[in-house]
């Protein structure tokens, strides 16, 4: 039997660069999940997407720790989801554990790569299934923690692809096509790349418009870059962006990039690819397994600014090729990567957890 009530065990709820997790939940509770979040820190940011307190998903978070093991308790969940294998995981083991109820847990990106916890293999055999997002990951998982490929389910992040989606009726020819980049600037992003490629494709004349849309502790250094690489009429760094904005920015752009040294699976890239848009990306962690190499998009080396360069300049100047890749981006987020597939698998998987455990009763 599917779960109908379930824990989510979060570090930070909302966050602007987590919609993946508000979408997630959203869609749970349109399929009539009921659901509680524990969320170990308050928001700090001022800037909220206005959709998760139309859906009212903000109203279903609390905030005391101390008050989680009751409130828990009170709603009798069947099971508890954390995402992040670090602090959340290890409060929702905590909690589980004393409700008699399983648990599990999404691993992304820095949790698996730069800031693992020393006890992961432990979380993973505690847990009754550990999700990831790439099947990169889950190898990755398997090699550095000794966590069996059976304890691993790949289950890639959505997006709603009713949101983003393309423009109807396409998108306006611009004199200057407009490339978008939607990151956070920190060191794994790596933009300084997107920023030297930038510059390559002004040495080598080709007209184009970028916009960065974002913001972290790498921006004053992204920002002196710009500066002195004679960039600033050419790149546009707005800041973070509210997701109906991000939407709208999506829906004008003619190609998206990334430049990241490593990846779980980027959902900015999921995003570009409802909306329609291809993209160029460094092939790195799961970014394969979204972008299909001249099928939806160009993939390149990491920290290859010259390669960003030249794969830009090939959907730049070629609207034809632009738009069979950006149709098969489309095709490929509707079919893979939508949050009504991702909630399908995840539901899938809990019942199984659920099932297996009456069982072994």
């Amino acid at each position: 039997m599917a779960p109908r009530r379930i824990v989510y065990v979060l570090k930070i709820f909302p966050k602007l660069s987590e919609t993946f997790i508000a979408s997630e939940l959203n869609e749970l509770r349109r399929r009539g999940v009921e659901l509680r979040i524990l969320s170990l820190l308050p928001p700090r940011e001022e800037l909220r997407h206005a959709w998760i307190a139309e859906t009212g998903l903000d109203r279903m978070a609390y905030y005391e720790p101390a008050e989680f093991a009751g409130l828990a308790k009170d709603f009798g969940p069947q099971l508890l989801h954390a995402h992040f294998a670090t602090e959340a995981t290890a409060l929702a083991r905590t909690l589980a554990a004393g409700l008699g109820v399983p648990f599990s847990f999404t691993a992304h990106g820095y949790d698996i790569h730069r800031k693992p916890p020393p006890d992961f293999a432990a979380r993973a055999a505690a847990a009754g299934a550990v999700v990831t997002v790439s099947r990169a990951n889950a190898d990755y998982i398997t090699r550095s923690f000794g966590v069996p490929e059976s304890r691993l389910r790949v289950i890639p992040c959505g997006v709603d692809v009713e949101q983003f989606s393309p423009f109807p009726g396409g998108r306006a020819l611009q004199a200057e096509p407009l490339i978008l980049c939607v990151a956070r600037m920190v060191p794994v992003k790596n933009l300084g790349v997107l920023l030297r490629a930038c510059a390559a494709l002004r040495r080598r004349g080709v007209a184009f418009r970028c916009v960065l849309i974002g913001d972290g502790p790498c921006r004053k250094e992204l920002e002196g870059l710009r500066s002195s690489l004679g960039l600033e009429s050419a790149v546009e760094m707005p800041g973070a962006a509210a997701q109906a904005e991000v939407v709208k920015w999506w829906r004008e752009a003619d190609v998206g990039v990334l430049t990241s040294d490593n990846e779980g699976m980027p959902v900015s890239l999921m995003e570009a690819a409802a909306c329609g848009v291809p993209v160029v990306a460094t092939g790195v962690g799961g970014v394969p397994e979204l972008v299909g190499d001249e099928v939806t998009g160009l993939l390149c080396p990491r920290a290859d600014a010259e390669a960003v360069a030249a794969a830009l300049e090939v959907l730049l100047t070629d609207a034809g090729k632009r738009a069979r890749l950006g149709e098969a981006a489309r095709r490929r987020a509707e079919e893979r990567f939508s949050s009504a597939r991702q909630v399908d698998q995840l539901l899938a998987l809990w019942t199984e957890m659920l099932e297996t455990r009456c069982l072994s009763r």
